[in-house]
């Protein structure tokens, strides 16, 4: 029997989860159909339940969805609750289950296919908006020694802050930034638009930096961090096989190999 799964997003037709899962099925003889939905804007949470009242087995959540996904499932994991978003629903026991694998998926790609320990670094983050939200909760597990919220409205770092209650997540001013970070993550939309972050080129020297975004759309801001002293300048590509192998195990119980899809994906691009 072949076991249905999804993308629901708007847009979706970029998107490599339906390869990536695939890759997974035949990695672990799965036999299963992946694939990426369309929703209208005002259409997500009916395609969501005709896609279960078919008899889907898992759907995976994008933008702009996730927040209303959050609001319709029945229940949800640790991280999907700290964030207030869903990426990834399972058919549970007890209805539909909320997930949010994202920040558990960041934190792979940084400590095992990057090598970069999270324990007693400082991380600045640019961006306070949704994709942030969605990774605090794994970075903050990481034992970090501070993470700073960098963006251009302070009221929404603050109440990223405030959210969370967590000593060590504080509010930075951009403009103020004057020292380096172990670690700096881009969590801004800015290279989907070709608009450079606003940071400090201080703040990036010897630092690995990270884009959680994947692709051509993120060698703008790597590029400038690699012409101005980053010791690395990488994409979000781990993150999104990282945070895929996290929704295969909840759907399948077994844990795919990520890091022979990612290194085939990165061969590839």
């Amino acid at each position: 029997m072949t076991l249905r799964y999804a993308i629901i997003g708007n847009p979706v037709a970029h998107s490599l989860s339906p390869r990536i899962q695939r890759m997974f099925g035949v990695q672990t003889g799965r036999q299963l159909e992946y694939e990426a939905l369309l929703a209208p804007l005002d259409g997500f949470v009916r395609m969501l339940r005709a896609f279960f009242d078919a008899g889907g087995r898992g759907v995976n959540v994008t933008l702009p969805f996730k927040e209303a996904a959050f609001d319709w499932v029945t229940s949800h994991d640790e991280f999907a609750g700290a964030a207030g978003a869903v990426n990834t629903i399972v058919v549970a026991a007890d209805g539909l289950r909320g997930c949010n694998t994202d920040g558990i998926g960041l934190v792979r790609d940084l400590t095992i296919n990057l090598g970069c320990a999270l324990r007693h670094r400082r991380i600045l983050i640019l961006g306070a908006g949704g994709a942030v939200r969605g990774v605090l909760g794994p970075l903050l597990g990481a034992s970090p020694d501070c993470v700073l919220i960098a963006n251009r409205t302070s009221a929404r770092a603050r109440a990223l802050v405030e959210r969370f209650e967590d000593p060590r997540l504080q509010v930075a001013d951009p403009a103020a930034l004057e020292e380096p970070f172990d670690i700096v993550i881009n969590g801004t939309s800015a290279g989907l638009t070709g608009v450079l972050p606003d940071v400090p080129v201080e703040s990036i020297a010897g630092s690995l930096v990270y884009d959680m975004v994947y692709g051509k759309n993120s060698e703008p801001f790597r590029n400038w961090a690699s012409e101005n002293g980053a010791a690395q300048a990488v994409d979000g590509l781990g993150m999104l096989v990282e945070q895929a192998a996290e929704a295969f195990l909840l759907w399948h119980g077994i844990r795919p190999d990520s890091t022979s899809v990612l290194r085939q994906l990165r061969e590839e691009r």
